[in-house]
Protein backbone atom coordinates (compact mmCIF):
# COMPACT_ATOMS: atom_id res chain seq x y z
CA UNK A 1 0.00 0.00 0.00
CA UNK A 2 1.51 3.52 -0.85
CA UNK A 3 0.87 7.04 -0.72
CA UNK A 4 3.33 7.56 -3.04
CA UNK A 5 1.72 7.86 -6.78
CA UNK A 6 -0.80 10.30 -8.29
CA UNK A 7 -1.79 9.00 -11.75
CA UNK A 8 -4.35 11.04 -14.04
CA UNK A 9 -6.93 8.84 -16.31
CA UNK A 10 -4.45 8.61 -19.15
CA UNK A 11 -1.90 6.36 -16.67
CA UNK A 12 0.41 8.74 -16.35
CA UNK A 13 2.60 9.00 -13.07
CA UNK A 14 3.95 11.77 -10.78
CA UNK A 15 6.94 9.36 -9.38
CA UNK A 16 7.21 10.12 -5.63
CA UNK A 17 9.00 8.13 -2.82
CA UNK A 18 7.18 4.80 -1.74
CA UNK A 19 6.05 4.56 1.82
CA UNK A 20 8.14 2.50 3.76
CA UNK A 21 6.40 -0.31 5.54
CA UNK A 22 7.23 -1.68 8.92
CA UNK A 23 8.99 -4.59 6.96
CA UNK A 24 11.51 -2.44 5.50
CA UNK A 25 13.13 -1.20 8.71
CA UNK A 26 16.01 -1.35 10.34
CA UNK A 27 14.39 -1.15 13.61
CA UNK A 28 17.61 -0.30 16.31
CA UNK A 29 18.70 2.50 13.45
CA UNK A 30 14.60 3.59 13.73
CA UNK A 31 14.64 3.79 17.26
CA UNK A 32 17.79 5.13 18.14
CA UNK A 33 17.79 8.12 15.30
CA UNK A 34 14.15 8.79 16.08
CA UNK A 35 15.09 9.45 20.36
CA UNK A 36 17.64 12.13 18.80
CA UNK A 37 15.44 13.77 16.48
CA UNK A 38 12.15 14.50 18.44
CA UNK A 39 14.22 15.17 21.20
CA UNK A 40 15.31 18.13 19.04
CA UNK A 41 11.93 18.85 17.96
CA UNK A 42 10.68 18.93 21.61
CA UNK A 43 13.41 21.17 22.93
CA UNK A 44 12.16 23.47 20.22
CA UNK A 45 8.32 23.42 20.59
CA UNK A 46 8.15 23.32 24.29
CA UNK A 47 8.11 26.85 25.27
CA UNK A 48 4.61 27.07 22.92
CA UNK A 49 3.37 23.87 25.30
CA UNK A 50 4.03 26.13 28.47
CA UNK A 51 2.06 28.94 27.32
CA UNK A 52 -0.88 27.05 26.21
CA UNK A 53 -0.73 25.22 29.69
CA UNK A 54 -0.66 28.20 31.45
CA UNK A 55 -3.58 29.74 29.59
CA UNK A 56 -5.83 26.65 30.25
CA UNK A 57 -5.15 27.25 33.66
CA UNK A 58 -5.43 30.73 34.14
CA UNK A 59 -9.11 32.01 35.51
CA UNK A 60 -9.53 34.86 32.95
CA UNK A 61 -8.89 35.13 29.58
CA UNK A 62 -4.86 36.07 28.96
CA UNK A 63 -3.41 37.44 25.45
CA UNK A 64 -0.42 35.49 24.27
CA UNK A 65 1.41 38.22 24.13
CA UNK A 66 0.80 38.96 27.75
CA UNK A 67 1.07 35.51 29.10
CA UNK A 68 4.94 35.74 27.64
CA UNK A 69 5.87 38.98 28.07
CA UNK A 70 4.70 38.07 31.90
CA UNK A 71 7.40 34.63 31.92
CA UNK A 72 9.93 36.51 30.42
CA UNK A 73 10.26 39.40 32.74
CA UNK A 74 9.36 37.55 35.83
CA UNK A 75 11.15 34.20 35.30
CA UNK A 76 13.14 34.57 32.33
CA UNK A 77 13.92 32.40 29.31
CA UNK A 78 13.83 29.62 32.47
CA UNK A 79 10.28 30.07 32.54
CA UNK A 80 9.44 28.99 28.96
CA UNK A 81 11.54 24.88 29.94
CA UNK A 82 10.00 24.86 32.92
CA UNK A 83 9.53 20.69 33.31
CA UNK A 84 11.25 20.30 29.98
CA UNK A 85 14.54 17.82 31.21
CA UNK A 86 10.67 15.72 32.34
CA UNK A 87 9.12 15.86 29.73
CA UNK A 88 11.75 15.06 27.62
CA UNK A 89 12.59 11.87 29.54
CA UNK A 90 9.08 10.99 29.01
CA UNK A 91 9.62 11.73 25.47
CA UNK A 92 12.01 8.40 24.27
CA UNK A 93 10.31 5.84 25.71
CA UNK A 94 6.60 7.52 24.48
CA UNK A 95 7.80 8.08 21.19
CA UNK A 96 9.23 4.62 20.45
CA UNK A 97 5.84 2.94 21.75
CA UNK A 98 4.44 5.68 20.06
CA UNK A 99 6.17 5.04 16.53
CA UNK A 100 6.10 1.09 16.79
CA UNK A 101 2.54 0.79 17.64
CA UNK A 102 1.66 3.39 14.67
CA UNK A 103 3.87 1.40 11.77
CA UNK A 104 2.98 -2.13 12.97
CA UNK A 105 -0.98 -1.17 12.85
CA UNK A 106 -0.40 1.02 9.56
CA UNK A 107 1.06 -2.06 8.11
CA UNK A 108 -1.25 -4.59 8.99
CA UNK A 109 -4.40 -2.66 8.74
CA UNK A 110 -3.41 -1.43 5.36
CA UNK A 111 -2.95 -4.55 3.89
CA UNK A 112 -6.11 -6.38 5.50
CA UNK A 113 -8.12 -3.24 3.85
CA UNK A 114 -6.50 -3.71 0.46
CA UNK A 115 -7.12 -7.29 0.35
CA UNK A 116 -10.80 -6.63 1.39
CA UNK A 117 -11.20 -4.58 -1.70
CA UNK A 118 -11.01 -0.90 -0.11
CA UNK A 119 -9.69 1.64 -3.17
CA UNK A 120 -6.30 3.20 -2.29
CA UNK A 121 -7.47 6.04 -0.65
CA UNK A 122 -10.23 4.58 1.37
CA UNK A 123 -7.52 1.76 2.52
CA UNK A 124 -4.67 4.56 3.35
CA UNK A 125 -7.20 6.66 5.45
CA UNK A 126 -8.54 3.46 7.46
CA UNK A 127 -5.08 2.31 8.22
CA UNK A 128 -3.91 5.48 9.01
CA UNK A 129 -6.60 6.20 11.38
CA UNK A 130 -6.25 2.89 12.88
CA UNK A 131 -2.68 3.89 13.34
CA UNK A 132 -3.15 7.07 15.01
CA UNK A 133 -5.71 5.36 17.67
CA UNK A 134 -3.36 2.38 18.09
CA UNK A 135 -0.32 4.06 18.63
CA UNK A 136 -1.95 7.20 21.09
CA UNK A 137 -3.18 4.61 23.39
CA UNK A 138 -0.09 2.59 23.90
CA UNK A 139 2.28 6.11 24.50
CA UNK A 140 -0.13 7.57 26.83
CA UNK A 141 0.58 4.37 29.40
CA UNK A 142 4.08 6.13 29.38
CA UNK A 143 3.17 9.98 28.46
CA UNK A 144 0.15 10.70 31.14
CA UNK A 145 2.62 10.82 33.93
CA UNK A 146 5.31 12.52 32.62
CA UNK A 147 2.68 15.15 31.60
CA UNK A 148 0.94 15.35 35.11
CA UNK A 149 4.65 15.97 36.42
CA UNK A 150 5.61 18.32 33.54
CA UNK A 151 2.39 20.53 33.25
CA UNK A 152 2.70 20.75 37.35
CA UNK A 153 6.01 22.02 36.53
CA UNK A 154 5.17 24.74 34.26
CA UNK A 155 2.96 26.29 36.15
CA UNK A 156 4.75 26.55 39.48
CA UNK A 157 6.40 29.79 38.97
CA UNK A 158 3.44 30.81 38.12
CA UNK A 159 2.10 32.55 41.63
CA UNK A 160 5.66 34.11 41.78
CA UNK A 161 4.71 36.89 39.24
CA UNK A 162 2.65 40.15 39.03
CA UNK A 163 0.25 38.23 36.92
CA UNK A 164 -0.85 36.57 40.31
CA UNK A 165 -4.21 37.93 39.68
CA UNK A 166 -5.12 35.67 37.02
CA UNK A 167 -3.83 32.85 38.78
CA UNK A 168 -6.52 29.70 39.23
CA UNK A 169 -7.10 29.65 43.45
CA UNK A 170 -7.47 25.80 42.44
CA UNK A 171 -3.54 25.72 40.91
CA UNK A 172 -1.81 23.27 42.98
CA UNK A 173 1.11 25.34 44.02
CA UNK A 174 3.26 22.24 46.10
CA UNK A 175 6.82 23.67 45.49
CA UNK A 176 9.01 21.12 43.36
CA UNK A 177 12.56 21.11 43.40
CA UNK A 178 12.93 19.11 39.96
CA UNK A 179 10.56 16.75 38.27
CA UNK A 180 11.87 13.65 40.82
CA UNK A 181 11.09 15.32 43.71
CA UNK A 182 7.83 16.44 41.74
CA UNK A 183 7.05 12.64 41.01
CA UNK A 184 7.81 11.55 44.87
CA UNK A 185 5.84 13.78 46.21
CA UNK A 186 3.42 13.45 43.81
CA UNK A 187 3.39 9.88 44.64
CA UNK A 188 3.41 9.96 48.72
CA UNK A 189 0.13 12.61 48.14
CA UNK A 190 -1.92 10.25 45.41
CA UNK A 191 -0.59 7.22 45.45
CA UNK A 192 -0.02 5.83 41.71
CA UNK A 193 -3.40 7.09 40.82
CA UNK A 194 -1.89 10.53 41.36
CA UNK A 195 0.49 10.06 37.95
CA UNK A 196 -2.49 8.85 36.13
CA UNK A 197 -5.11 11.87 37.16
CA UNK A 198 -6.88 12.43 33.94
CA UNK A 199 -5.41 9.36 32.23
CA UNK A 200 -9.30 8.42 30.54
CA UNK A 201 -9.49 12.03 29.27
CA UNK A 202 -6.08 11.98 27.65
CA UNK A 203 -6.92 8.49 25.96
CA UNK A 204 -10.05 10.21 24.73
CA UNK A 205 -8.40 13.63 23.64
CA UNK A 206 -5.34 11.84 21.82
CA UNK A 207 -6.63 8.76 20.15
CA UNK A 208 -9.41 10.08 18.35
CA UNK A 209 -6.82 13.26 17.72
CA UNK A 210 -4.33 10.99 16.63
CA UNK A 211 -6.99 9.18 14.03
CA UNK A 212 -8.32 12.41 12.87
CA UNK A 213 -4.78 13.63 11.85
CA UNK A 214 -3.62 10.78 10.44
CA UNK A 215 -6.90 10.22 8.00
CA UNK A 216 -6.83 13.39 7.34
CA UNK A 217 -2.97 13.80 6.24
CA UNK A 218 -3.58 11.11 4.04
CA UNK A 219 -6.51 12.32 2.68
CA UNK A 220 -4.59 15.79 2.32
CA UNK A 221 -1.43 13.87 1.09
CA UNK A 222 -3.10 12.56 -1.61
CA UNK A 223 -5.29 15.24 -2.88
CA UNK A 224 -2.45 17.91 -2.79
CA UNK A 225 -0.64 15.46 -5.26
CA UNK A 226 -3.33 14.65 -7.35
CA UNK A 227 -3.92 18.30 -7.57
CA UNK A 228 -0.39 19.26 -9.02
CA UNK A 229 -0.77 16.28 -11.39
CA UNK A 230 -3.64 18.13 -12.55
CA UNK A 231 -2.25 21.62 -12.68
CA UNK A 232 0.82 20.29 -14.53
CA UNK A 233 -1.50 18.17 -17.37
CA UNK A 234 -1.91 19.64 -20.58
CA UNK A 235 -5.29 19.47 -22.20
CA UNK A 236 -5.56 18.05 -25.71
CA UNK A 237 -8.38 19.30 -28.42
CA UNK A 238 -11.18 16.37 -26.22
CA UNK A 239 -10.30 18.27 -23.26
CA UNK A 240 -8.92 15.27 -21.50
CA UNK A 241 -5.54 16.17 -19.58
CA UNK A 242 -2.20 14.72 -21.19
CA UNK A 243 0.62 13.99 -18.79
CA UNK A 244 4.23 13.61 -20.31
CA UNK A 245 7.09 11.42 -19.25
CA UNK A 246 6.43 11.04 -15.34
CA UNK A 247 7.55 14.38 -13.31
CA UNK A 248 10.04 13.28 -10.20
CA UNK A 249 9.22 15.85 -7.72
CA UNK A 250 12.55 17.02 -5.78
CA UNK A 251 12.85 17.04 -2.38
CA UNK A 252 12.16 20.21 -1.50
CA UNK A 253 8.40 19.82 -3.11
CA UNK A 254 8.10 16.35 -1.24
CA UNK A 255 8.96 18.32 1.94
CA UNK A 256 6.32 21.31 1.24
CA UNK A 257 3.88 18.61 0.18
CA UNK A 258 4.01 16.75 3.77
CA UNK A 259 4.29 20.63 5.42
CA UNK A 260 0.88 21.24 4.06
CA UNK A 261 -0.78 18.34 4.81
CA UNK A 262 0.71 18.18 8.04
CA UNK A 263 -1.02 21.70 8.77
CA UNK A 264 -4.16 21.07 7.04
CA UNK A 265 -5.03 18.05 9.41
CA UNK A 266 -3.56 20.07 12.68
CA UNK A 267 -6.42 22.80 12.03
CA UNK A 268 -8.63 20.13 11.61
CA UNK A 269 -7.83 18.04 14.97
CA UNK A 270 -7.14 21.20 16.74
CA UNK A 271 -10.52 22.28 16.40
CA UNK A 272 -12.14 18.91 17.41
CA UNK A 273 -10.59 18.19 20.40
CA UNK A 274 -9.63 20.94 22.01
CA UNK A 275 -12.12 21.03 25.02
CA UNK A 276 -11.76 17.77 25.39
CA UNK A 277 -7.51 18.94 25.92
CA UNK A 278 -8.15 21.83 28.43
CA UNK A 279 -10.43 19.77 30.49
CA UNK A 280 -7.66 16.97 30.82
CA UNK A 281 -5.10 19.75 31.51
CA UNK A 282 -7.02 21.20 34.46
CA UNK A 283 -7.77 17.61 35.83
CA UNK A 284 -4.06 16.91 35.65
CA UNK A 285 -2.95 20.60 37.73
CA UNK A 286 -5.88 21.85 39.80
CA UNK A 287 -7.32 20.92 43.23
CA UNK A 288 -10.17 21.64 45.09
CA UNK A 289 -10.40 22.01 48.57
CA UNK A 290 -12.83 20.15 51.10
CA UNK A 291 -12.65 21.00 54.73
CA UNK A 292 -9.36 22.28 54.75
CA UNK A 293 -8.17 19.19 52.21
CA UNK A 294 -6.67 19.63 48.80
CA UNK A 295 -8.24 16.96 46.57
CA UNK A 296 -7.94 16.42 42.97
CA UNK A 297 -10.86 17.96 41.05
CA UNK A 298 -13.71 15.38 39.13
CA UNK A 299 -14.26 15.80 35.06
CA UNK A 300 -18.02 17.31 36.26
CA UNK A 301 -16.25 20.08 38.49
CA UNK A 302 -13.63 20.72 35.93
CA UNK A 303 -16.42 21.62 33.34
CA UNK A 304 -18.82 23.12 35.76
CA UNK A 305 -15.81 25.46 36.73
CA UNK A 306 -14.88 26.21 33.16
CA UNK A 307 -18.96 26.87 32.23
CA UNK A 308 -18.81 29.11 35.38
CA UNK A 309 -15.66 30.96 34.03
CA UNK A 310 -16.20 31.72 30.59
CA UNK A 311 -19.00 29.34 29.17
CA UNK A 312 -17.81 27.52 25.69
CA UNK A 313 -15.11 29.69 25.27
CA UNK A 314 -13.29 29.26 28.33
CA UNK A 315 -12.91 25.73 26.91
CA UNK A 316 -10.84 27.09 24.08
CA UNK A 317 -8.39 29.21 25.72
CA UNK A 318 -4.81 28.13 24.70
CA UNK A 319 -6.15 27.70 21.42
CA UNK A 320 -3.71 29.88 19.44
CA UNK A 321 -0.55 27.95 20.75
CA UNK A 322 -2.16 24.53 20.52
CA UNK A 323 -2.59 25.03 17.36
CA UNK A 324 0.47 27.14 16.53
CA UNK A 325 2.06 23.68 18.83
CA UNK A 326 -0.14 20.86 16.80
CA UNK A 327 0.66 22.92 13.40
CA UNK A 328 4.53 23.35 14.12
CA UNK A 329 5.18 19.91 15.70
CA UNK A 330 3.15 17.96 12.94
CA UNK A 331 4.54 19.46 10.33
CA UNK A 332 8.28 18.92 12.00
CA UNK A 333 6.92 15.61 12.96
CA UNK A 334 6.29 14.39 9.58
CA UNK A 335 8.94 15.87 7.79
CA UNK A 336 11.43 14.47 10.50
CA UNK A 337 9.77 11.19 10.47
CA UNK A 338 9.33 10.67 6.93
CA UNK A 339 13.04 11.56 6.73
CA UNK A 340 13.87 9.07 9.85
CA UNK A 341 12.32 6.19 8.35
CA UNK A 342 14.46 7.21 5.13
CA UNK A 343 17.22 6.81 7.27
CA UNK A 344 16.58 3.82 8.39
CA UNK A 345 15.24 1.91 5.30
CA UNK A 346 17.54 -1.31 4.91
CA UNK A 347 20.06 -0.51 1.91
CA UNK A 348 18.40 -3.69 -0.10
CA UNK A 349 14.69 -1.90 -0.19
CA UNK A 350 14.55 0.20 -2.94
CA UNK A 351 12.92 3.59 -1.94
CA UNK A 352 11.01 4.52 -5.20
CA UNK A 353 8.07 3.82 -6.99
Amino acid sequence: MSLSAAEDDSGSEIHIPADIDWHMLDKSKFFFLGAALFSGVSAALYPVVVLKTRQQVSSTQVSCFKMSFSIMRYEGLRGFYRGFGTSLMGTIPARALYMGALEVTKSSVGTATVSLGFSDTAATALANAAAGLSSAMAAQLVWTPIDVVSQRLMVQGYNDSNSSKNVNPNVNFCRYRNGLDAFRKILYADGPKGLYRGFGISILTYAPSNAVWWASYSVAHKLIWSGIGCSMGKKDESGSIVMGSGFRPDSKALVAVQGLSAAMASGISALITMPLDTIKTRLQVLDREENGVRKPLNVLQTVRNLVQEGGLAACYRGLGPRWASMALSATTMITTYEFLKRLSTKSQEPLTS
